[in-house]
């Protein structure tokens, strides 16, 4: 391959140093260096802390109905730019699929559209023998693998039916009859139902600029829709109740529309803070985009209803922390007070663990009885747990029979559109919107000389060097890049000053271990050469979220990655952002002429700096992603949410980058796919 004059980034290691291979029985692994394992769960923390003092100020600062009313109407207006625009609303082409009957109540099974293609599976229970109209409650599912038939949530809508409701329940996404991954010629999702689905499909609908809590939310508005067709239900009286997950989409439906009239989230509510600290990790559509940035909580959510009907239902031994909670409850205590309606807020905290029990179902229709009037029942009636059959809206008890649309298949269909119309950007447009979609911060793109450590030498690391130092670049308060930089000699001072010219290799996953093994870096001749971990990996690689848990996909990796989502300020951003920083660091020491080179997650972090930074002139990129659209198309794409960009196929794709950088002598090797990006 062709390099600059000067440098030389050889393909293979040089014959005097013995490849892993061949060393491996004699010699164990060395374990890679990671000297920072809690930076960025306590540089989260710090930043949750400070979106939440700063927000408890404003809260504290309400005095009068009138403060109360303006505070209800920007947390509104902050909602709705959270989760963006509301669809159009399209026919629901509802149709019952079965009708059974039992002594007090009638159950409907009922398949709609809430989107054209996107089917949803739901229950309609009636109660029987009463006149005129009843109240009507829509339920929204936990994650549970059979959806609405599991035993708590059908017995929260059989128990409000047999006390003169009428409860439509519905399958979230990925859940009950909603699989959208089966595997080949069964009936079984690929992927772990709930959770692992809504990761898989969640994490690539950012790229096309969708949140997957807005889609939950949305079917549970077009759910009401459908409730207030029948003339059964008094439009005046309707409520909304799930538990865990369906206790996120109560939570997110009270911001977003004014019909309910009353609302009963259980196992959700708390705050960011507290999932933060306690090192909670969410799915993706449990942590919308840009929340933290609009200084919204979960309470937030709440207060837009208000001073309508509303209690948050806890459990004591949740792991959802019960005293964020408490807090959540008194901050809208607080707000309920100014609005003259005190007594429509209500904390229930149940004796349990995670889950809706009996206990916790019975403070739920009390309270919905205490603001309808349909009953006195206090505690809940006998009920008879149906067979999961039995509640099927399909023959199958998968809505696949009926050749739907899934989320993904909806998701590449949006990144063609966008790739087929969005205007092609070069140049300084380019570079601007590259900017605005990493939400790069003034300080990232700053020319200051940031402030660096030097770490003591670790010995025996077995570089292509005779010595190596390692700095700590201080890429913003609490967060360091570790730069190694070889040498001739140890060195424990700060670089040689001097020497025009430098490469700087950042790694895919460790700068350490990548020195030994990748070949890409094995030898580098005639000029200062340095290797970087970006945060949150090798020297930074968090050790959060339980043991081991870095890439799982609940993991820690994906934790920070959906936080920084929340803070609108994408993983990626901040990782470009770490390694600008780096080369103003370079400069500093001197060097003003610099090839960028990256390998996989790497890789990408080194084309966006080497796009906005003028002192790289040479780019060698290995395991690139070849495209966004690639990811965004393919199913079983294997990408961590850390690598990927909210919206960037609204504006930009990867070629587009790729195309820039022709003038910086781009050599882009061994391309990585759709199902790459999990390579080690």
């Amino acid at each position: 391959m062709s390099t600059a004059p000067g440098a030389r980034i050889l393909a293979a290691a040089p014959a005097a140093t013995p490849s892993p291979a061949t060393t491996a029985a004699a010699t164990p692994a060395l374990a890679p260096l990671n000297r920072f394992p809690r930076m960025m769960q306590e540089w989260l923390v710090n930043q949750v802390r400070a979106v939440e003092s700063q927000q408890n100020q404003k809260r504290a600062a309400l005095k009068t109905q009138a403060d109360a009313e303006a505070y209800v109407a920007s947390v509104r207006d902050r909602i709705r730019t959270c989760f963006g625009p509301e669809p159009a609303k399209t026919p629901l082409n509802a149709r019952v699929t079965r009708t059974v009957e039992r002594d007090t109540y009638r159950i409907e099974n009922v398949i709609f559209e809430s989107r054209p293609g996107l089917l949803v599976t739901g229950n309609l229970y009636l109660p029987l023998g009463r006149t005129g109209q009843m109240p009507g409650v829509i339920g929204v599912c936990g994650h549970s693998l059979n959806g609405k038939a599991a035993d708590a949530y059908q017995s929260f809508a059989q128990g409000l039916a047999r006390i003169g409701y009428v409860c439509f329940i519905i399958d979230p996404i990925g859940q009950g009859e909603r699989f959208q991954y089966l595997a080949e010629g069964t009936l079984k999702s690929r992927f772990s139902p709930g959770v692992s689905e809504h990761i898989q499909s969640g994490n690539q609908q950012a790229l096309v600029g969708e949140f997957l809590g807005a889609w939950f939310a949305w079917d549970g508005i077009r759910a009401l829709d459908y409730l207030l067709t029948r003339p059964e239900v008094d439009p005046r009286q309707i409520g909304l109740t799930g538990n865990s997950g369906g206790g996120t989409q109560t939570t997110w439906i009270c911001g977003l529309d004014p019909r309910f009239t009353m609302a009963a989230p259980a196992c959700f509510v708390t705050t960011f803070r507290r999932n933060a600290e306690n090192e909670l990790p969410a799915d993706t559509e449990q942590c919308p985009p840009a929340a933290l940035a609009l200084g919204l909580d979960h309470s937030d959510f709440l207060a837009a209803m208000a001073p309508k009907p509303v209690v948050i239902v806890a459990q004591e031994k949740d792991f959802f922390d019960v005293r964020g909670s408490m807090e959540a409850y008194e901050r809208l205590k607080h707000l309920y007070a100014l609005l003259g309606k005190p007594e429509n807020i209500q904390l229930h905290i149940g004796s349990d663990y995670h889950g809706y029990s009996r206990e916790n179902r019975e403070a739920m229709y009390r309270f919905f009885n205490k603001v309808t009037g349909v009953s006195t029942v206090t505690s809940e009636p006998d009920l008879v747990i149906e067979k999961d059959e039995t509640l099927w809206c399909t023959t199958s008890g998968q809505i696949s029979e009926l050749k739907p649309r899934t989320v993904s298949s909806l998701t590449a269909e949006t990144a063609k559109q966008l790739a087929a119309t969005r205007p092609r950007l070069t140049g300084p447009k380019l570079v601007e919107a590259v900017k605005s979609t990493l939400k790069l911060t003034v300080a990232a793109l700053g020319t200051t000389a940031p402030e660096y450590r030097i770490l003591r030498p670790s010995s025996g690391r077995k570089y292509p060097a005779k010595g190596s130092s390692t700095y700590a670049v201080e890429t913003e308060p609490g967060i360091q890049a570790l730069v190694t930089r070889l040498h001739d000699a140890s060195l424990v001072s700060r670089p040689p000053q001097g020497g025009t010219r430098a490469i700087l290799y950042v790694a895919h996953r460790s700068a350490d271990a990548e020195l030994r093994s990748e070949p890409l870096v094995a030898e580098l001749v005639d000029a200062a050469v340095y290797a970087c971990d970006v945060r949150g990996i090798g020297e930074s690689q968090p050790d959060t979220c339980g043991a081991d848990q870095f890439l799982k996909p609940y993991g820690s990796d994906y934790f920070l990655a959906a936080h920084a989502i929340m803070l609108d300020r994408p993983y990626l951003g901040q990782k470009v952002g770490d390694l600008l920083r780096v080369i103003a660091w370079l400069k500093a020491q001197g060097h003003q002429d610099i090839h960028l080179a990256g390998r996989g997650w790497g890789a990408l972090a080194a084309a966006f700096a080497a796009l906005l930074s003028p002192a790289v002139t040479q780019v060698t990129l290995k395991n690139a992603l070849v495209s966004y659209e690639l990811i965004a198309t393919t199913e079983d794409y294997k990408w961590p949410y850390a690598a990927l960009l909210p919206g960037v196929l609204k504006q930009f794709d990867l070629p587009d980058i790729y195309a820039a950088l022709q003038d910086k002598k781009l050599e882009n090797l061994e391309p990585w796919g759709a199902m790459d990006g999990m390579n080690t």
